[in-house]
């Protein structure tokens, strides 16, 4: 994790920090971080994957008033870009809203629905069952598309998408997208589509497994969604 925020490293750290002759406290452990050039400022992605202008229909939002409470109870999904070599790439995610645990990935050389399609199998993979589950996406062709409408529904799912124009509603998403490319370098141009999925792979079973969340009491994704199984 080479660009983890202060308050987690602060977190991991505790133990050893305990053990110093003269322990520090947060802020003075944010100064030594300062004093050492070690703080890192976040970068501002605005790059448009979106594009809802088609002839599918449009699901009504679901989760606006919902409160959430247990895994597989919300499962929220989203797309970024990546680069590897002269070209784009693009990494599908599905994300369970309450353990914030990526359960579906895929990064595929287009925006083609196929891709949308393997992170959703995976996620039903590790999920076990998404009966009732609801599947929350923005309005973009690869979520509206009869194709994938179809197979979540086979799923057993409820489909709900967020407003029109209200990037607010996928928040969590769109903030595991900015983690993947800001903490772990998913950010930087891969000389090759292998070495990018060698990448990804790595970047998601560290924020899953290691990664604290402050939303989460320092817990990992993964504590989380199993104790909530």
């Amino acid at each position: 994790m080479p660009i983890l925020g202060g308050r987690k490293l602060y977190y991991l750290l505790k133990e050893e920090i305990a053990l110093l002759t003269e322990p520090i406290g947060r802020d003075k452990f944010f100064d030594l971080l300062r004093t050492n050039g070690l703080l890192i400022r976040p970068k501002k992605y605005r790059v448009k994957t979106t594009d809802s202008k088609h002839r599918f229909r449009k699901y009504d939002n679901l989760i606006k008033p919902m409160k959430i409470t247990r895994i597989n109870q919300v499962h929220v999904s989203d797309i970024t870009y990546l680069r590897a070599a002269d070209r784009f790439c693009y990494l599908f995610l599905i994300t369970d809203l309450y353990s914030r645990r990526i359960i579906g990935q895929e990064l595929s050389e287009s925006l083609a629905i196929e891709g949308s399609i393997k992170a959703l199998d995976m996620a039903a993979r590790k999920a076990k069952d998404l009966t009732g589950s609801i599947y929350h996406s923005d309005r973009r062709l690869q979520y509206c598309s009869n194709i994938y409408t179809d197979k979540l529904k086979s799923l057993g799912m409820r489909i709900s998408m967020s407003e029109q124009a209200n990037p607010y509603e996928i928040a969590v998403a769109e903030r595991v997208n900015g983690i993947l490319k800001q903490e772990f370098m998913l950010d930087k141009t891969f000389p090759d589509i292998s070495t990018a999925k060698q990448a990804v792979w790595e970047a998601i079973k560290t924020y899953n497994e290691k990664r604290p969340h402050t939303s989460l009491g320092y817990r990992t994704p993964e504590e989380v969604f199993v104790e909530g199984q």
